[in-house]
C-alpha cells in the first residue's frame, strides 16, 4: 500500500504560454488602456493542474504536446495511440482536460482495461474535467470515478448555481462516480454516489490580485487531498481554500506553503 501511494498522478491535456497584459482597470469596448506590465507564463489547465501539485508536494507528471521553442501553432492533442506508450504501472491518478473527447474516451478504456484484474486499492483513479460548452465534450461524463463540470457548462445546460447542477447533471456519470462544481465566490459544491450534496464556502484574499488559473488549483487540490486518503468535504475545503489563495498573488509559487495545511 505504501508502494502504491508513491505513484504519481498523471494530467493529460494542454500546455500552452499565456502572455498577461495588466492594466489599470478592465477595458471599455472600444477603447484603448495603457498596459502597465507584462509577464509570460506557462499555462493550459492540464500543465497548470500539475504545477500546482507539484508545489503541493504530490508526485505527478504531464502528458501533452511541447514545442521546441517559446511559441507554436497547431499543436496535436494527445492521441490514444501516444498514450498506449505509457507505462501505467507508474500512476495512482489520471486527470484529464477534456479537449479531443473521443480520442480520449479510448485512452480512459486502455486504464479500465488496465485495472481490471487490480484489487480496488491498487486501481488508478480517473478524473475529467469538463469546462468548455462544446457537445463532444459532454461524452466523457460517464468515464471518470470524479469528474469536474464547469460554471459555464452548468449555466449552458440551463443551471443556475453548483447545487442545482449536480443534481440535474448527476444522471450523467457513472455509477458510484463523484459530480464537483465550483461556482467561483460562491465557493463550491460536490455530489457523490450516496445522494447527499456536500459544500464549500469561497474563501476570498484580502486583496484579489489574479484568479488565472484559480479553477485549475482548485481541481488539483481536491485530487491532491483525495488521493491522499482525504474526505470529499476534505478536498472540496481544501480546493476552495488554496484557490482563494491563489488569487491573492501572481502565478502559483505561493501555494507551495499550503501543503502544509
Amino acid at each position: 500500500m505504501e508502494e502504491y501511494k508513491k505513484k504519481k498522478i498523471l494530467c493529460v491535456g494542454l500546455v500552452c504560454l499565456d502572455i498577461i497584459n495588466v492594466v489599470e482597470k478592465y477595458p471599455e469596448e472600444d477603447t484603448d488602456s495603457r498596459c502597465l506590465s507584462q509577464r509570460w507564463q506557462r499555462g493550459g489547465n492540464a500543465s497548470n493542474s500539475c504545477t500546482v501539485l507539484s508545489l503541493l508536494g504530490a508526485p505527478c507528471a504531464f502528458m501533452g504536446s511541447l514545442s521546441s521553442g517559446y511559441v507554436a501553432e497547431n499543436l496535436p492533442d494527445v492521441t490514444a495511440e501516444d498514450f498506449s506508450k505509457v507505462d501505467l504501472h507508474q500512476f495512482k491518478w489520471i486527470h484529464w482536460e477534456g479537449r479531443n473527447a473521443e480520442q480520449q474516451v479510448q485512452m480512459i478504456q486502455q486504464v479500465e482495461v488496465f485495472n481490471r484484474p487490480l484489487p480496488p486499492q491498487e486501481r488508478i483513479t480517473l478524473s475529467v474535467e469538463i469546462e468548455k460548452t462544446r457537445e463532444p465534450l459532454y461524452q466523457l461524463f460517464p468515464h471518470g470515478d470524479l469528474v469536474f463540470v464547469s460554471k459555464d457548462v452548468a449555466r449552458h445546460f440551463g443551471f443556475q448555481s453548483a447545487g442545482a447542477a449536480l443534481k440535474g447533471l448527476y444522471s450523467r456519470v457513472k455509477q458510484g462516480a463523484v459530480l464537483v462544481c465550483a461556482w467561483a465566490e460562491e465557493g463550491a459544491d460536490a455530489l457523490g454516489p450516496d445522494g447527499v450534496v456536500l459544500h464549500s464556502d469561497a474563501f476570498p484574499p484580502e486583496t484579489l490580485v489574479d484568479t488565472l488559473g484559480a479553477g485549475d488549483t482548485f481541481n488539483s487540490a481536491v485530487i491532491y487531498t483525495l488521493s491522499n486518503g482525504g474526505s470529499l468535504q476534505d478536498a472540496l475545503t481544501f480546493g476552495c481554500r488554496v484557490a482563494g489563495r491563489k488569487c491573492g498573488f501572481h502565478g502559483y509559487d505561493g501555494i507551495a506553503e499550503m501543503s502544509a495545511l
